[in-house]
């Protein structure tokens, strides 16, 4: 057989405006375990995207392997922002400050952009990330001026670290610039989803207490409302998820080594979080009680739009 015979069919998502498809997405997923093998996949488990924010939680591996969060007083609150693309509110940009005041930093220290229409960079979704990376910096004596640089101490540690996870030499891994200045890196989904299998394994200190930080603190890592909030919230710490943009999504089933990655072709959130959804229930890592609470809020857009999907993992 071919290896493009054997490749599983995509998940197609239709967007209905009563009853009538309006809207076509496609999307690819895949599932890993730790030793970066595909247990099961739609669409081409070798389909390369870059990370964008579902990063975040491997990033901050920088913070728990260098001793800063006890150095600096820091506490699980304070690492779930770290791994947020946050909504901006007052609390949550009061959560990356608090990083940054008890690491001896400022918010000017920041090289996040300041929203349209905000006057702090600390209301940026990404400013918990930034915090982290400083206060990382201070504590390593590393310079805070340039640590948005992939040659910068801090950035050659998370990269290594992502480089160990998948056992891809760190030369090899391909970066970009995502929107906020932080390095993000290009890779295929089925790397993205062995990191998760890593993050959520629950086997390695660094990992264990940023995946507790996440599950115990979800509205930190997003906000009120968000997917990411409402299903660690709800699966009440069996289930890690992170967001990025153009359509990734990156999920771990937590003290079993799994994990899901999810890459919607054209980019659509509203494809992702419905794709999710799906698979997430056909695994067994959500109950159906709480696969119909989510489609309630995330799969019915309007009283004459709603999503469809056909399609689900396949034994590779």
């Amino acid at each position: 057989m071919s290896r493009m015979s054997s490749v599983p069919a995509p998940i197609t998502i239709n967007l209905l405006r009563e009853g009538i498809v309006e809207s076509e997405h496609q999307a690819e997923a895949v599932l890993c375990d730790v030793r970066g093998r595909v247990r099961m996949a739609a669409g081409d488990s070798n389909t390369s995207a870059f990370i964008r924010s579902a990063l975040k939680p491997l990033q901050a591996i920088a913070v728990t392997s260098t001793g800063t969060l006890e150095a600096h007083g820091l506490s699980d609150r304070d690492l779930a922002i770290m791994c947020a693309s946050h909504d901006g509110t007052p609390a949550l940009a009061r959560q990356a400050f608090h990083v940054l005041w008890r690491s001896g930093l400022e918010a000017s220290d920041l090289r996040c952009p300041i929203p349209e229409g905000q006057l702090s960079p600390l209301n940026h979704n990404c400013s918990g990330n930034h915090a982290g990376m400083l206060a990382v910096c201070k504590q390593c004596s590393w310079s805070t001026r340039d640590y948005l640089n992939p040659k910068h101490p801090v950035q050659q540690l998370v990269l290594n670290k992502v480089s160990d996870c998948i056992g891809i030499p760190a030369a090899e891994l391909i970066s970009a610039r995502d929107d906020c200045g932080m390095p993000t890196y290009y890779m295929p989904i089925s790397q993205m989803a062995t990191l998760y299998a890593h993050l959520a394994a629950g086997d390695r200190l660094d990992m264990e207490r940023i995946t507790r930080a996440m599950v115990h603190y979800p509205e930190l890592v997003a906000g009120e409302g968000r997917f990411d909030t409402e299903l660690m919230r709800l699966t009440a710490g069996e289930v890690i998820s992170k967001s990025g943009a153009e359509g990734i999504q990156c999920l771990g089933q937590v003290g079993q080594g799994m994990g899901l990655a999810i890459k919607v072709k054209d980019g659509a959130k509203r494809a992702k979080y419905a794709v999710a959804i799906r698979l997430l229930q056909q695994l067994g890592w959500i109950q159906p009680d709480i696969a119909q609470q989510l489609a309630d809020k995330f799969l019915t857009l309007s009283d004459v739009k709603r999503l469809d999907l056909t399609g689900e993992l396949k034994m590779v």
